[in-house]
């Protein structure tokens, strides 16, 4: 017995055909359009469009935004080349650790996830030599620069000496 998406409300129709979608994507075939992109509730909070990029290896690399998505072409073109090493994705730092208050009850910790984090290789400019340095590096833009953002930039900065570069 089936239920038809038509007979749902607006908002809960967007979210069995995208359901229905990945399903169909994982099962190798091409989703058909949703139609309830337009609907209420059916779009994405920063207006942005998920990418996808697949590696020489076959592997697929799924990218919240097609910003995202050119800035690491960019940074795995620079590991080619062997100006950067050491490219990740999406790597969590802990902020704090979560912890127990004394009236007993658990407080999660503060967690911020990069968008990529790399190894510059050591180079000397004229007289000056740089040593290898981890670069944090998070794409932003005017919208997406939150307060919850800057609390978390200013963490990272205090407790582990990390400035975050925004692209």
């Amino acid at each position: 017995m089936g239920v038809d998406v038509k007979d749902l409300p607006v908002a809960y129709q967007a979210q069995a055909l995208q359901k229905w979608a990945e399903q169909e994507r994982r099962k190798k075939r091409t989703p058909l359009p949703c139609p309830a992109d337009g609907a209420p509730g059916g779009g994405r909070k920063y207006h942005n469009k998920p990418t996808e990029r697949v590696t020489p290896a076959g592997a697929v690399l799924r990218f919240d935004s097609q910003k995202e998505a050119r800035r690491y072409d960019e940074l795995a073109a620079l590991e080619r080349a062997g100006t950067i090493r050491e490219l990740r994705m999406q790597v969590d730092f802990t902020l704090q650790e979560a912890y127990t208050d004394g009236e007993g009850r658990r407080v999660r910790a503060i967690r911020y996830r990069a968008d990529f984090t790399y190894v510059r290789v050591k180079e000397t400019i004229g007289e000056y030599t740089f040593r290898d340095q981890l670069v944090v590096e998070d794409v932003k833009s005017r919208a997406t620069r939150t307060k919850e953002y800057i609390m978390k930039r200013k963490l990272m900065k205090e407790r582990f000496n990390i400035d975050i570069q925004e692209v």
